[in-house]
C-alpha cells in the first residue's frame, strides 16, 4: 500500500477506514489513495514535505511550515488519519486536538503566550504589529481566564474552544 504501481485491496481500504476512525467513506478512501499516489512522485510510499509544498494550496498556506512538521513523511495510512480532521464527520474535539498541536510547535504539550504569538504573526503578516497582536491576545486571554505567563493543555484549548463553531470541513472529490 502507499505505491504508486500498486492497488488497494478490498482488506487496505477497511484497514485504513479503521485507522481513521471511519470519517471517509470508502469511496472517499480510494479517492485519497489516488491523490497519494500523484504526490508521492517517486513511488516511495510516503509523501516528503517537498511533495506536500507541490500542491498550491498548502503550499500559500501561512501555517505550511507548522504544518509540515506534522506531515513529512506520512505513508498512505497516517497521510488519510492526517487528513481525516477535516471530514464533516470529525468530532470537534478531534479538531481542537489538531488546532493544539499547531500551535504546539515544540510538542512539549503545552502552549505558551509565545507559541500562540509565533502562530499569530505566521497568520497575520506585517499587517499587525508585534503590539497589537500582544494586547489582542493579553485580552482574549483574560476573558477565557488565563494570563500571559499560562500555559494552556489540550484541555484548555478544548475549554475555550469547544463551543466556537469551528469549520474545518473539506470534500472528498469522488470520481
Amino acid at each position: 500500500m502507499g505505491n504508486a504501481s500498486s492497488m488497494l485491496t478490498q482488506y487496505d481500504i477497511e484497514e485504513v477506514q479503521e485507522h481513521c476512525d471511519k470519517l471517509f467513506s470508502q469511496q472517499e478512501i480510494v479517492s485519497l489513495y489516488q491523490r497519494f499516489c500523484q504526490l508521492d512522485r517517486n513511488a516511495k510510499g510516503f509523501i516528503s514535505a517537498d511533495e506536500f509544498l507541490s500542491v498550491p494550496e498548502f503550499a500559500m498556506n501561512p501555517l505550511s511550515q507548522r504544518l509540515l512538521k506534522m506531515v513529512d513523511g506520512l505513508n498512505f495510512k497516517d497521510f488519510v488519519a492526517f487528513l481525516s480532521v477535516f471530514s464533516a464527520k470529525a468530532t470537534m474535539h478531534h479538531k481542537i486536538e489538531f488546532i493544539f498541536k499547531v500551535y504546539d510547535a515544540d510538542s512539549n504539550g503545552k502552549v505558551s503566550f509565545d507559541d500562540i504569538i509565533e502562530v499569530l504573526r505566521d497568520l497575520s503578516g506585517p499587517f499587525i504589529s508585534d503590539k497589537q497582536r500582544e494586547q489582542v491576545l493579553c485580552q482574549l486571554l483574560l476573558e477565557a481566564g488565563y494570563t500571559r505567563n499560562s500555559h494552556l493543555t489540550p484541555d484548555d484549548f478544548i475549554k475555550v474552544l469547544g463551543n466556537s463553531g469551528i469549520k474545518m470541513d473539506v470534500e472528498v472529490p469522488v470520481d
